[in-house]
């Protein structure tokens, strides 16, 4: 799946002397590119980078994250600039700070950080905009590279059981969903950084 038209973004090369919105971008395809190599290749046109310049960037991520200078909830807002959104987000008993930030590859979805008290970050992921319609997610037919979150599938096919996936930014999910016919069978889904890649084999 294609990500949809940047529209206003200027591509530029992933060059400079830290990493930035650009970078950030990069940084989440790296991550995708293992399971979905074409869609990564049509966004890195779309921004007008090379596969080089996708390496860079995330060199330069990840020598910002091993670096003691600042945590991690400063270190998003220093790449991305203010949130675009704030809030508190509630996960059982406990309450988060949440900021979320746009990011022009998926106009419909936000990169959403949520902070402990203190200032850990709990988790980030790609989650929906706020005001932006999801995919309607009826049978497993539905689930598309690229086009839903964790909680959209965790929602359309509950009860849905978390699963640890194979990577620090990667998750799987594992549910009951009927296929086109009404046949209701077991899968696993897995995501990066809270988007749908693929069902696991």
């Amino acid at each position: 799946m294609t990500p949809a038209p940047d529209h206003g973004h200027d591509p530029a090369p992933a060059t400079g002397p830290g990493p930035g919105p650009l970078d950030f971008q990069l940084v989440l395809l790296r991550r995708m590119a293992d399971h979905q190599p074409g869609p990564v290749e049509d966004a890195l046109r779309e921004l007008g980078v090379s596969r080089a310049d996708m390496r860079e960037a995330n060199r330069r991520w990840q020598a910002m994250t091993h670096s003691r200078r600042r945590g991690a909830g400063p270190r998003y807002r220093s790449v991305l600039g203010p949130p675009a959104t704030t809030g508190e987000r509630r996960v059982g008993d406990l309450v988060f700070e949440a900021q979320s930030w746009p990011v022009p590859l998926w106009p419909d979805l936000h990169f959403e950080v949520l902070s402990a008290p203190g200032g850990a970050v709990w988790n980030a992921w790609l989650v929906r905009a706020p005001g932006a319609r999801g995919p309607a997610l009826r049978t497993i037919e539905d689930l598309r590279p690229w086009s839903c979150t964790v909680d959209e599938v965790a929602r359309a096919f509950a009860p849905a059981r978390p699963m640890e996936g194979t990577a620090p930014t990667r998750w799987q999910l594992a549910f009951t969903a009927p296929d086109a016919e009404g046949k209701r069978s077991p899968y696993v889904a897995e995501f990066t950084w809270g988007l749908f890649q693929r069902l696991v084999p």
